[in-house]
């Protein structure tokens, strides 16, 4: 499966119709896009994100998963059974967002991709790995919320799907300054 690495720059635009830059507000003139890698940090530390899927009839499901950001990719997994496992076996693109809660502070970032499930047994691994090392104990310990998931990875207990990104969104804010940033893969 071809990923875009983090060394990819995609290309950045700052949406001035959706930021401060044409309100009138202290600080709005000097707005400006929201660096790539600002967006990969909080992808990297994140540890709840929605995503977003389409039933065959066309509603939407939204639900939160676990997910980790390694080597320009989103990975998440769920049961095969599970709704959003059917929803892209019929329809791959979804959404994934994380963020905060506040109104006046932080960043929440949207990726928007297509579907692809992991097979390689080495990339499974990878990913394994990147989920203990972000979620720890959560799923190394056998107190641990997801403890065993690995071997479930692993077993094909669980599907593990990989985004990588064709379009992402920034939405910041910084005590009443807002920005709205467009990354284009």
């Amino acid at each position: 499966m071809p990923t875009q690495g983090s060394a990819h720059q995609p290309a950045t635009e700052l949406d001035a119709r959706y930021s401060s830059a044409l309100n009138p507000r202290p600080g709005a003139a000097e707005v400006t896009a929201t660096e790539w890698a600002e967006a990969e940090r909080l992808l990297r530390s994140a540890e709840i994100f929605w995503v977003s899927t389409v039933r065959p009839d066309g509603r939407l499901h939204v639900t939160p998963v676990i997910a980790t950001w390694h080597d320009g990719v989103v990975y998440f997994a769920t049961g095969p059974g599970e709704q959003k496992a059917r929803n892209l076996s019929h329809d791959g693109h979804c959404a994934l967002t994380t963020g905060g809660n506040s109104l006046t502070e932080g960043l929440d970032v949207v990726v928007e991709g297509t579907v692809r499930q992991v097979a390689d047994p080495a990339l499974l691994e990878e990913v394994i790995a990147a989920y203990e090392t972000k979620y720890g104990p959560h799923i190394t310990s056998p107190e641990g919320t997801f403890h065993g998931i690995g071997d479930a990875f692993r077993k094909g207990d669980a599907v593990v799907f990989a985004v990588a990104p064709a379009t992402a969104y920034g939405f910041g804010r910084d005590d009443g300054v807002y920005s709205h940033t467009r990354w284009m893969f």
